[in-house]
């Protein structure tokens, strides 16, 4: 007697975890969260999966490694729920949030190189500011600019002991050069906090600037797992 090779291949919870090194109850419970299809149960109980079931966990972890569990959750449960044009928003969300950030990468980039070439030894420079009042007068801004960009998290200057005003050291005034730079290309205070902070946590802008080719890698890693994301959900969709 042959079987009949129309009729959907049974799977177990095991079958579809061991092909991503999963734990059958990591299948359970993406399936109890809608990430799945739901299955069909055995007399007994047991669940009954199909090649469709394993369809919808490549896609899910494919859109998992693009986009983060959170949206990547938030895609399958559009899509179970009837919602394709919710599921589509969210791609074309993370999507934007990749643009921005190649587009932070390259403001940053320009800005390093900017700062960069204006700390070359042998340049004339001016005097440190080292009030609010000077560094304001060095960037044509008001203190009250330099006082919101503080409250932002920008710069965090010291204050001094005795009379409590802020002192700014050569730090800080690299944090406000980058700072003005990025407000004058249209960047959000938010997004140049961050940037900042990455500065700090690199050690300068020297260090920065080598670890720029990291963070290209990253966002290059990030939009290949979102094509290859994007070709899951297709076939998922055709299924």
């Amino acid at each position: 007697m042959t079987s009949n090779p129309d009729k959907p291949r049974n799977l177990r919870p095991a079958d579809l975890a061991r092909e991503h090194g999963l734990s059958a109850q990591a299948v359970r419970n993406y399936e109890q969260d809608g990430f799945l299809p739901p299955a069909e149960r055995t007399p007994t109980g047991y669940r009954i999966y199909t090649e469709l079931h394993a369809a919808a966990l490549r896609t899910f972890l494919a859109l998992v490694r693009a986009y983060g569990h959170r949206t990547a959750g938030a895609i399958m449960n559009a899509l179970h729920d009837g919602r394709t044009d919710d599921a589509l928003t969210a791609v074309h969300h993370g999507h934007g949030l990749l643009l921005r950030d190649r587009e932070t990468l390259n403001a940053v980039r320009a800005a390093v190189g900017h700062l960069t070439a204006a700390a070359t030894p042998g340049d004339p420079v001016g005097p440190l500011p080292r009030t609010i009042g000077e560094l304001a007068h060095r960037l044509r801004l008001t203190p009250a600019t330099l006082r919101t960009w503080e409250a932002a998290g920008i710069l965090r200057p010291a204050r001094d002991p005795a009379t409590g005003y802020r002192v700014f050291d050569a730090g800080d005034v690299r944090d406000a050069d980058l700072a003005h730079l990025l407000r004058r290309g249209g960047y959000r205070l938010a997004d140049i906090a961050a940037v900042v902070e990455q500065i700090r946590t690199a050690g300068g802008t020297s260090a920065l600037a080598a670890a720029l080719a990291g963070w290209q890698q990253r966002l290059t890693d990030r939009g290949m797992a979102m094509l290859k994301a994007s070709a899951q959900l297709h076939n998922y969709l055709a299924r």
